[in-house]
């Protein structure tokens, strides 16, 4: 056998490794990729959160800790709380209900279409007039810091969202 037989230098290694434990030292969750928090309490903390003014987070805490108490579920952290402020459902708008600078903004979309929120506002602040960046201003803060958060905008229109939160008092 010589010293540079890498055939069977790596037929030995794989016998040495065949019951080896994988790279990182443990298996993967079953459950990976799914939340692990209960549904009732995600829609407490979207209820909690659905107002037009952003509440402090220790106001939001007491209130989402309070009803889940009230329900016997365990009241979600102050890190769960800023990680799902991203992914919480915003409101709905129907195409067909919006004022027509908001529907044409939303060049792509049919009447009977519904819209989130937060969409909404990235298409108005990015595509629509100045009568549709002001309706996508009054839209609930949820709606408006998870627009903020989405890629694709343009260079003024990020300009105009960053402007309207902090005119809000949100940024």
């Amino acid at each position: 056998m010589s010293f540079f037989d890498l055939p069977a230098s790596l037929e030995r290694a794989q016998e040495r490794l065949k019951g080896a434990a994988k790279a990182g030292g443990r298996r993967p969750r079953s459950d990976r990729g799914t939340p692990r928090v209960d549904a009732r309490t995600l829609a407490i903390l979207a209820e909690a959160c659905g107002g037009y003014d952003r509440p402090a987070m220790s106001e939001l805490l007491a209130r989402a800790g309070k009803a889940c108490r009230a329900k016997r579920l365990a009241p979600p952290s102050r890190a769960s709380v800023y990680k799902w402020l991203a992914t919480l459902p915003t409101p709905s708008y129907e195409v067909a209900g919006l004022p027509p600078s908001v529907r044409h903004a939303l060049y792509n979309l049919t009447d009977d279409s519904q819209v989130p929120a937060h969409q909404l506002a990235f298409y108005c602040f990015n595509y629509g007039d100045l009568a549709a960046i002001s309706f996508a201003a009054g839209v609930p803060w949820l709606a408006l810091y998870q627009a903020a958060r989405m890629p694709g905008y343009r260079a003024r229109s990020r300009g105009l969202v960053e402007a309207v939160m902090r005119a809000r008092g949100l940024a």
